[in-house]
């Protein structure tokens, strides 16, 4: 398959949370999600600065325009669902549960803890949510 073909394959799975998906699935899927948010940013972002207490400004570029808000809106509103699914598949391969997302609400921790299970290799054959996507077989020489 083609990398465009990985990149818009959660969305042909689009509410599937069973099952398992491969790294190359959902991290370019997290690549186009990331692509078309900074090309829907610099296409109709300004800068904007934002002044916190105690003096402090930060310049970022927001959408800004009913356009940009309306495209960028409609594209998380239909990318959500999508993004949620792979992500729970992807715990699958590596035989974790999807209620391990839950840890994402633990500041550093729990995102450090969720993006290592979302780099690791999944595992290797058959596990609790199915077969391996990438066709591996486990071989038990020793029983």
């Amino acid at each position: 398959m083609s990398l465009i073909a990985w990149m818009v394959a959660p969305y042909r799975r689009f509410a599937a949370f069973t099952g398992r998906s491969r790294r190359r699935e959902f991290w370019a899927f997290a690549l186009f999600y990331w692509l078309v948010t900074g090309a829907l940013v610099l296409g109709f972002g300004r800068p904007t600065t934002f002044v916190w207490p105690f003096g402090y400004a930060v310049t970022v570029w927001v959408p800004q325009g009913s356009s940009g808000v309306w495209l960028g809106g409609l594209f998380h509103l239909v990318s959500f669902v999508p993004a949620f699914a792979v992500t729970v598949r992807r715990l699958h391969d590596v035989d974790r549960s999807g209620w391990w997302l839950l840890a994402w609400g633990v500041p550093m921790i729990g995102w450090a803890v969720v993006m290592v299970f979302l780099c690791l290799d999944g595992s290797c054959g058959r596990n609790r949510y199915g077969f391996d996507p990438r066709g591996r077989m486990r071989v038990e020489m020793y029983r």
